[in-house]
């Protein structure tokens, strides 16, 4: 095949780009000068990306020492044998549950804060690798939990040692959009909100639009430039003005039943803002159109446009194949994204090019994973770029939200210490 000379050149500069990157992220990784993650103080902002190979989880210390968890993934190993080559293999092993270790990591993280329990749970939909998956009646592997007719797994493993005052989801309380939910899952998670009551804790749904239903807890006049913007869930996008939203999806009446949106196009989506720092998560927000038979079928972008650039983003459905488009990176342009990888599709080739880009926005950004299997370093090249392929991904925001560092913490250990730091970065 003839290469011509402005084809050469495009591709030398972005081997240039690259190499430049790399060499950038080297530097910036071995001249940090923390072996340790300092701790939570008032003022500071940090989002932990637990890394279980297992499903998404991130935890998040807001400056007043009001607590987040978003998610808690725990797909199970040998449930499905025909998948269980695809997936990655248990952080940091095998010897507890990823709930357990999701729940250990949890309390260690919070009691820097002098916290032992989380106010908020955001579920942003009710898949196994972001809500935990059980193995009904097998309690060797999946236990009955001492507080409800349930068993433990996910969600359900980390409320079972750290207390959980408020659980939101998309759904609650009917769990019938867009039509009611099937399976032994998601009947597990239902027992245990029915549960919660019982501890002194509650349910609501997720409110589109709004800013007032994720607020700080403490000190919230301490920290007047912080909020949590909900974007969107169900397809209900926040327009920009006021609390407003628009459906983004068609009046199921208008649909078969075949082609009601799918659960992960569902999912709810957050913006949070502390200063001039931004982060958005969408759970598996998805651009997939079906051929075109789904013209309403790219949420994600939609949701990307709601938020506008941010700092941080979370690759939307682990960076599978139907997510992360042009439009969706062109829309955030973040300085970093965070992959919560589990399979060997995450991420796929289109998601991490377009991550990459520097024809969708110029400039430097890093990409993180927070774990990766081996064949998907062979398979897809581009992996070489990224500026971590495993391990807890912590972004630690100091007060006034003014910049933002990186942290990456060994996950294949127990108590792992700090393997790389970034930053620390301004943000403009």
């Amino acid at each position: 095949m003839a290469l011509d000379r402005r084809a050469f050149l495009g591709r030398a500069a972005a081997s240039l780009i690259a190499t430049q990157l790399s060499s950038i992220l080297l530097s910036q990784s071995e001249t940090a000068g923390h072996s340790t993650l300092p701790p939570w103080e008032p003022g500071y902002l940090y989002i932990h990306h637990i890394s279980t190979g297992r499903g998404s989880c991130a935890l998040l210390i807001l400056p007043d020492a009001t607590t987040m968890m978003i998610d808690a993934g725990s797909m199970i190993k040998g449930f499905d044998p025909k998948s269980d080559k695809f997936t990655i293999e248990p952080r940091p092993n095998g010897s507890m549950r990823p709930g357990q270790w999701i729940a250990r990591y949890a309390g260690e993280v919070l009691s820097q804060a002098n916290r032992n329990e989380i106010d908020y749970f955001l579920l942003t939909h009710f898949h196994e690798d972001h809500m935990g998956a059980v193995w009904p009646g097998r309690y060797d592997i999946s236990p009955r939990s001492q507080f409800g007719p349930y068993q433990l797994g996910g969600v359900t493993d980390v409320a079972e040692t750290i207390p959980i005052r408020k659980v939101i989801d998309r759904c609650f309380p009917d769990y019938a959009y867009p039509s009611p939910i099937p399976g032994p899952q998601f009947a597990n998670y239902h027992a245990f909100i029915m549960s919660l009551a019982v501890r002194g804790g509650v349910a609501e749904r997720f409110v589109a639009g709004s800013k007032e239903q994720i607020t700080l807890k403490r000190a919230p006049e301490r920290y007047s430039d912080f909020e949590v913007r909900n974007l969107a869930s169900n397809g209900n996008v926040w327009t920009g003005v006021g609390d407003e939203t628009k459906a983004h999806f068609p009046p199921l009446a208008s649909l078969k039943p075949e082609d009601y949106p799918p659960e992960n196009k569902c999912s709810l989506a957050i913006r949070l803002r502390y200063g001039k720092f931004s982060y958005f998560s969408a759970g598996d927000q998805d651009h997939e159109v079906r051929a075109g038979r789904w013209p309403w079928g790219d949420i994600e972008t939609a949701t990307a446009r709601a938020a506008g650039k941010v700092q941080v983003a979370v690759a939307d459905h682990h960076g599978y194949a139907d997510a992360c488009g042009s439009d969706w990176v062109r829309a955030l342009q973040p300085n970093a994204f965070v992959i919560n990888a589990w399979d060997s599709g995450h991420p796929t080739i289109v998601a991490l090019h377009n991550m990459l880009s520097q024809d969708i926005y110029p400039g430097q950004r890093l990409v993180f994973s927070t774990a990766t299997k081996p064949e998907t370093t062979i398979a897809i090249r581009r992996m070489a770029e990224l500026a971590s392929q495993e391990g807890h991904v912590i972004f630690r925001v100091p007060p006034g939200g003014n910049s933002f560092e990186v942290f990456v913490r060994d996950s294949s250990v127990p108590d792992g210490k700090v393997i790389a730091h970034f930053g620390s970065f301004q943000c403009t």
